[in-house]
Formats: C-alpha cells, sequence, structure tokens
C-alpha cells in the first residue's frame, strides 16, 4: 500500500512544483524589468540624413538636415521658429538679411556672405536647395539670432529661451524609458550620479530629459536631490537699433493729387486752403513698366516754394496711376519680387529725393496681392536703410488693418519706417456696390485699435476723408459718385435734403426716393471730422492726413490746425 502511495505523492508534488515555477514565472515575467530597446529611427520619426528637432522640451513636426557635418534648418522652419528676417530671392537666388543700416546677401551654394565691410567666408555652404526646399546653416542663422543649439546623433536641442529649471540626480543605475512602466523600451542606460532635467513629476515615474537631449520616463525612486538652475541666455547677436526720423510735435499732412506737370502750379491755392499743414505729399511718381522704372511730374521749384511757406515735402510713389492714366499693365510683384529690380526702385526713390530736396518718402502701393507681401516688407526695409543713411522721412499708406490684409505686416512697418499711415476710409468705396458709410466712426476707432496693437502710436498718422460717396439703387443696380467735403452741402441743399444725425456712424444721414431710384447719402462733414479727431486725440497719435487738398472746408481745416497744434 506504501509502495503504491509513494508514486502518487511524488506525482502531485510535481504537480504542484510544475503550477508554483509556471505561475512564479509569470509574476516574474510581470515585475521583472523589461530589456526591449527602443528604435530610435522610429521614436524620433526621422530617415537617413534627417534630424529631430527638439525646440526647448517640445519635438517639432519639422525636421533638420545634416550635410558634410554641417546642421541645416529648412526656410520655413527658420521662420517660424527662429528668425522670420531672411529673405530668399529664389529667381536670382540669393539670401538677404535685411538690418537697420545693412543688407547681408549670399548667393545660394555660397561659402560666403558680403555686406557694407566687403566679402566675409564661412566654413560651410550658408544655403542650397534640395528639390525646392531652400536650407539654412544653423550657424548663419546664428549670426544673426540669439539662439543655441546642440547636434545629436539622430536630433538637435534647439533653444530660444530660457529661465529657471529643475534637475535631478540619478540615484542608482536605471534606465530612461520611452514611457513611464518598467516594460516600455528603453531609450537609454543611465549610470548613477548623472544628472536630468525633471520635467514633469507624477505618482511613480516622472518625465526628465538627459544631458544628450533624450525626453523619457525614469521611476522616481531612481531619482535624488531637486535642485533649481538658472539658466544663462544666449546673447551672442545684438541687432542694430532702429532708428527714426520724425518731425517735431503731430504731423499735419496734406495730399495734393497732381496729374500732371499743370498741377503744381496750383500748390498757391493748396497752401491757401491747407491751413495748418506741415507736410505736403505731392502724387509725383508712378510706377510703369515690371522693371521698376516710374513716370515723374516732379517740379524744384515747388519744392522751393513749400519749404518758403514752412513745409516739408514728401513725394508719393505709388503702383497704380499710370496704370490707370494709359491702361499699361504693370506688376508690382514682378517688380517686388527681384532683388535687382526692387533695389534698381529704392535706390531711383532716393536718389530723386535727394536730387529734388524731398523731405520724406511716401510710399502708396495698393492692391498688392497676398504673394507680394513679403516682398514688399523686403522692399521697405532696403529703403528704409537708404533712407536712414540720407536723412529721409520714410511713411507709407496703409488699409485698415484686417485679417484679410496682414501680409501688409503694420508690425514690421512700425518697426524700419518713421511714420505708418492708417488710409481711414474706403469702409464703402467707389464701386463697390454695397451702400454705406466712408468712414463710420467705429470703421476709423477699430482700426486705429488694430494698428496700435502692432505700431507705436508716436508713429501713426490717420488719413481722413474729406469726401462722401452719394449711393443711388434702382432695383438690382447700385451706382455711386464722390462729392467733396467742400460741395455737400451746397449739393443737399439743392436737393432739398436735411440730413439727421445718426448716432451709430457720428454722421449725418439722409436717404430719399427719386422716380424709381433709392438716394443715400452718409455725410462727411465738420461734424464727422470733428469726432474722428476727438476719436484720434485721446490715442495720442503721431498726426493727421487729409485726402486730399482741394475738397475742404475753413471750418475743417480749422479743427484740423486745432488737432495738430498749429
Amino acid at each position: 500500500m506504501k509502495r503504491k502511495i509513494i508514486p502518487v505523492i511524488v506525482a502531485l508534488v510535481l504537480i504542484l512544483l510544475i503550477i508554483v515555477v509556471g505561475f512564479g514565472g509569470k509574476l516574474l515575467e510581470k515585475y521583472s524589468y523589461g530589456k526591449e530597446l527602443a528604435n530610435m529611427d522610429e521614436y524620433y520619426g526621422v530617415s537617413e540624413g534627417q534630424l529631430a528637432i527638439l525646440l526647448q522640451d517640445d519635438w517639432l513636426s519639422e525636421k533638420a538636415v545634416l550635410i558634410d557635418g554641417v546642421v541645416y534648418f529648412d526656410l520655413d522652419t527658420v521662420h517660424t521658429w527662429l528668425n522670420e528676417g531672411f529673405y530668399a530671392d529664389t529667381k536670382e537666388q540669393r539670401l538677404l538679411y535685411t538690418t537697420a543700416v545693412d543688407t547681408a546677401e549670399a548667393l545660394f551654394g555660397a561659402g560666403e556672405y558680403s555686406d557694407k565691410d566687403g566679402s566675409h567666408a564661412t566654413e560651410y555652404i550658408i544655403c542650397r536647395m534640395q528639390g525646392d526646399t531652400l536650407y539654412l546653416a544653423a550657424d548663419y542663422v546664428k549670426m544673426f539670432t540669439n539662439y543655441a543649439y546642440s547636434l545629436y546623433d539622430r536630433h538637435v536641442q534647439v533653444y530660444t529661451q530660457w529661465g529657471e529649471k529643475q534637475t535631478m540626480e540619478i540615484a542608482k543605475d536605471t534606465q530612461v524609458r520611452q514611457l513611464g512602466g518598467i516594460k516600455s523600451p528603453i531609450l537609454r542606460e543611465m549610470q548613477e550620479g548623472e544628472t536630468v532635467e525633471l520635467l514633469e513629476e507624477m505618482e511613480d515615474w516622472s518625465k526628465v530629459k538627459t544631458s544628450d537631449a533624450i525626453i523619457g520616463y525614469v521611476e522616481n525612486k531612481r531619482l535624488a536631490n531637486r535642485q533649481t538652475e538658472t539658466e544663462v541666455p544666449v546673447t551672442d547677436y545684438t541687432a542694430d537699433e532702429y532708428t527714426s526720423v520724425s518731425m517735431q510735435g503731430k504731423v499735419s499732412l496734406g495730399f495734393h493729387a497732381i496729374g500732371g506737370q499743370g498741377g503744381n502750379a496750383k500748390l498757391a491755392d493748396m497752401l491757401a486752403e491747407g491751413k495748418g499743414i506741415n507736410v505736403i505729399a505731392p502724387t509725383w511718381f508712378s510706377l510703369t513698366d515690371n522693371d521698376g522704372n516710374f513716370r515723374s511730374f516732379a517740379s524744384t521749384q515747388y519744392v522751393e516754394q513749400a519749404h518758403g511757406n514752412g513745409l516739408q515735402v514728401w513725394g508719393v510713389w505709388d503702383n497704380f496711376n499710370y496704370k490707370n492714366e494709359t491702361g499699361t499693365e504693370v506688376s508690382s510683384y514682378e517688380v517686388l519680387s527681384s532683388t535687382t529690380k526692387r533695389r534698381k526702385l529704392a535706390q531711383s526713390i532716393v536718389d530723386t529725393s535727394m536730387g529734388l530736396g524731398l523731405d520724406g518718402v511716401n510710399m502708396d502701393f495698393e492692391g498688392l496681392t497676398e504673394d507680394s507681401g513679403i516682398h514688399y516688407i523686403q522692399f521697405l526695409k532696403e529703403l528704409s536703410v537708404l533712407c536712414r543713411k540720407n536723412g529721409l522721412i520714410l511713411s507709407v499708406d496703409n488699409y485698415v488693418p484686417f485679417n484679410f490684409n496682414n501680409y501688409y505686416r503694420l508690425d514690421i512697418q512700425g518697426m524700419v519706417t518713421d511714420y505708418v499711415i492708417i488710409m481711414g476710409y474706403d469702409e464703402h468705396w467707389h464701386g463697390s456696390g454695397d451702400p454705406g458709410s466712408v468712414a463710420s466712426i467705429s470703421y476709423v476707432s477699430n482700426g486705429l485699435d488694430k494698428t496700435m496693437e502692432q505700431v507705436p502710436e508716436e508713429k501713426i498718422v490717420n488719413a481722413l476723408p474729406f469726401y462722401t460717396i452719394l449711393w443711388k439703387t434702382e432695383g438690382t443696380e447700385v451706382t455711386d459718385e464722390y462729392i467733396t467735403l467742400n460741395n455737400v452741402a451746397d449739393y443737399l441743399e439743392r436737393m432739398n435734403i436735411v440730413p439727421e444725425w445718426d448716432e451709430e456712424t457720428c454722421q449725418n444721414y439722409a436717404e430719399w426716393e427719386s422716380g424709381a431710384a433709392t438716394y443715400q447719402i452718409w455725410v462727411e462733414d465738420a461734424e464727422s471730422i470733428r469726432v474722428k479727431l476727438s476719436v484720434m486725440d485721446v490715442r495720442n497719435l503721431g498726426g493727421v492726413a487729409v485726402w486730399r487738398l482741394g475738397y475742404g472746408t475753413p471750418e475743417a481745416w480749422e479743427m484740423i490746425a486745432s488737432y495738430a497744434g498749429s
């Protein structure tokens, strides 16, 4: 009997042992640390030649590239994250960077750049094309940008901001894992005494960054000795100061519309009307072709006469009057997107201005398409360098700012130019087919507030309309005609119309029927001008402009003079 029981007991013990071993193996497998290594190419999301970009502590979707041991960022990445000042002319294969006093230029594929001090060799190719993408050497970008970068095996760490950070020591040999959990793939072995930056602390694990900029997770029990460190900012680059030429007191500018040489003879009449102005801006110059040439109605006698009456003269350059006069198509994009043509125009503007004895330049480039925006801003930067060098005031005419025209970049204009003139009208415009006010008070005040978010208040000049629009609606057809400030009262009297004050627009409004037509007019007059000036006054702007001389009334000009302190 005993002999029969022993084998049974042995079998049961063996079965129990197998169960214990199997269960123990499962426990061991569950609670032992995983040894799987992470696929680092997948972790960084890179292929051969690419580098992941860690900006501060965040991975960017963009990738850098490594060519001949040199780190390169594509131009869009540079613009988005590092410095939007770099300008690429893909037609002429040039990379430009314009400061307050100079432009540095490098040809695509070249190992040198030039500026006002001559040519300078670099130990790397400054910029190069790969397919349709332009890449800039990280070290060249650093010449004009305060940032730091460090190159590692598959990634580059970039810093553009500095502050305080929390650090901890590795208390015992361990691993940085891809996620929190002992089975998560291993990113890196860590040795006791190494320091990591603490990014996020959780219950059992913490998110850390290693000294070689690997971000992963370490068990809290492996961390010790928390410290706070103050990072040292990179200040290798000091930007040139954008100095401005400004007038004493407020600008009070009257635009003088001149359509031919004969218009210069009207100066005395304009001066007699424009009480209180200290700047006159004749519309003398207009682009005539796609090569940067322009026509001129300028007169030195006009300049001398204006100076003799104590006025500055800012010549107006536009991109539309010649086209309107002749029907000749002129492409602003073709001029502005070519470095050669753009420079020719900027130099011609300054040379012409200096030759005439002008005090300033007024740029009135309207109707620019969005793809022209970056080229227009580069043009203004280059023009500003020349104007600053020659003591010319540079002012630029702009639409009231909205999201759809933000490519005019008022923020950059406010930095590089002396005055930003907001054309505070055309809320509803001639030919729009949409009856409404030329410049309601909310349109003006909101436009100024948006401008002040981007431009220093002392550089802002608001242009007032000395005209209104009479709207006629007959069936579905809407037509309109201009009526000037000095004619609107007579017109309404002849039509036996008495307008009433509209508090919403802060204008006198009239509407009447004649036959099958409905007429509407939001009147610009002394009352509406007074309200606009009061809105401007509380905002402490740099001045006022008027479109245009020849349209005003004595009462309106008295208010302009009072506002400007004349």
